[in-house]
Formats: C-alpha cells, structure tokens, sequence
C-alpha cells in the first residue's frame, strides 16, 4: 500500500462504523466511507461536533449539515495550495490519499533532468496538473466538466504556478486524445482518473470494466518516443490493482520495455493505527 503520510493540514482522525472523521485545515468533517467497515470505538471528540456532516438520504444522494462550514477555504501540502469545497455528493475536490502520487510524479519528472510534457486526463480538479506545474513539466489538462476546469485553475493560482506551461481543455478525454494523435501531439507523460461510470456529451456510456482496456491502448498512440511514466488512478470497487498492472504490461512494457507496479492508495488513521484504503493506482516507468 502507497501511504500518504506526509500531510499537516489534512489528518484522517478516524475511521469507524461506516464513517472517517477527518481535519482538512482548521475544519472538521464527518463523510461516509464504505471501506470504514469496522466498529471501533469512537473516542475522538470531533465525532460528536464536527463542522460539517455528510449524511446519506434513504432515498439516493445526501446533504451537508454544514454547522460552522465555510463555502471554501485552503489547505495546504508541502509547497502546494488546494482550495477545498464540500460538494452535494460528499466530495471536497480533493483526495489526499493521492499525495504519494504527487511526491513520485514530481520525483520522476525532476530526476528527468530534460523537458517533460504531462497529459493530465480526466483531471477533476486538478491536483496532479498543480504538482507536475511545480515540478517544472509542461501540462495539457482535460476535463469534460467546465467547472472542475474552473477550480483546477484556482488551484494553480493558489499554489502560484497558473504562469506556468499549461493548457486548461474542457472536452471527452477519448475525442480529445483522438484529434491529437491526427495532430501528430506526443506526451512523455500520461496521468488518467477514469470513472468507474459516466456519460459523454453526445450520450456515449463509459464503463470502467468494459471502456479501460481500449482507453489506455489508444492513449498509447500519444506518447513519445522517450516515455517517462504512465499513472492510472482507479476507484472502482472490486478492481484488484493487479487488473491495472496487467493492462499496463500488455500494452506498454511488452512493447516500450520499463515496468509497472499496482498498489492500494491509503491513508493512516491516528486514533488507530490502522489504514483506510482509497482505491488503487498503477504505475508504468520507463
């Protein structure tokens, strides 16, 4: 498991019975987990008056009992600055478990030691656009929803690095990387955060166990000639990491060399020592 344990503004306090309760900042917050199985004791007094708790409606989706919340406030990691906002399906627009990503992306691309050029898909937010930025990279970010590219750019001018090389695209990843490869546009870097589930503009339906395979073989036609790395985030339930790795060796070490290594993401929890596992990501190197 690749742990993110390097945080000081965000902490997971606990988890139990379902729940996490964490501190993002100076704010407490209680969200449903389903990986939070387990029923130990809730000792933590933040269980019992949090700033902000997510609920779950019988009836499908939820709601915020805000109490003391913010609309939005800033949180930050390292050198990096992310603007963090509670959103109706109980996401923030953050998830910290994805820092040790960070560290490694940032890692690779310094050690590189030449110009490296990230294709960032899928890219919600924007976290990875923001430490690839800061690690020196070149960046095109694409989402299909205009409002995630909106705060992915507060994110960048948050963390002082929106001067940087990055292009900020609002469009179908799969049609976007499709007019590249006619482009003749190569990447030596690629980041993918695929849903498990969604719909494009034109009605188009992507599963991740039936759309992946055929995802990451044509975004193979966008990379270089010298490739640096591939990250494939996943958060499906049920999809072992090692799913991931066999994607990846099939269709980039086969035939550009390199290797490529699967684990959990996780997140240590104080009150018990445990970690809470956050999906999976797989890394292919050159």
């Amino acid at each position: 498991m690749w742990l993110s344990g390097d945080w000081k503004d965000y902490e997971l306090i606990d988890a139990s019975n379902g729940e996490r309760l964490e501190r993002w900042g100076e704010y407490i917050l209680v969200r449903p987990d389903p990986q939070a199985i387990w029923k130990t004791a809730r000792r933590a007094p933040g269980w019992k008056a949090p700033n902000g708790r997510y609920s779950r409606s019988h009836t499908g989706g939820g709601s915020w009992d805000r109490n003391t919340l913010p609309a939005s406030w800033d949180i930050r990691y390292k050198d990096l600055c992310f603007r963090v906002k509670p959103m109706s399906f109980k996401h923030t627009g953050l998830f910290p478990e994805q820092a040790a990503n960070w560290d490694w992306m940032r890692r690779k691309i310094t050690e590189a030691r030449r110009p490296i050029r990230v294709l960032n898909l899928f890219a919600y937010t924007g976290a990875a656009t923001v430490a690839c930025l800061a690690a020196g990279a070149e960046v095109c970010h694409v989402d299909a929803a205009k409002g995630m590219v909106a705060w992915a750019k507060e994110n960048a001018a948050a963390s002082h690095v929106e001067d940087r090389s990055v292009r900020w695209i609002v469009d179908d990843c799969a049609k976007f990387v499709e007019r590249e490869i006619r482009r003749g546009r190569r990447y030596d870097a690629i980041i993918m955060d695929p849903p498990s589930y969604g719909r494009g503009p034109g009605g188009e339906v992507w599963k991740l166990e039936d759309n992946l395979w055929d995802f990451v073989s044509l975004c193979t036609g966008v990379l270089s000639e010298d490739p640096l790395f591939v990250l494939i985030n996943s958060y499906t339930t049920g999809l072992a990491p090692s799913v991931l790795t066999y994607i990846t060796d099939s269709l980039l070490t086969a035939k550009r060399g390199g290797s490529s290594r699967a684990e959990e993401l996780g997140l240590p929890v104080t009150a018990s020592g445990l970690a809470l596992p956050c999906g999976a990501s797989c890394r292919w190197e050159a």
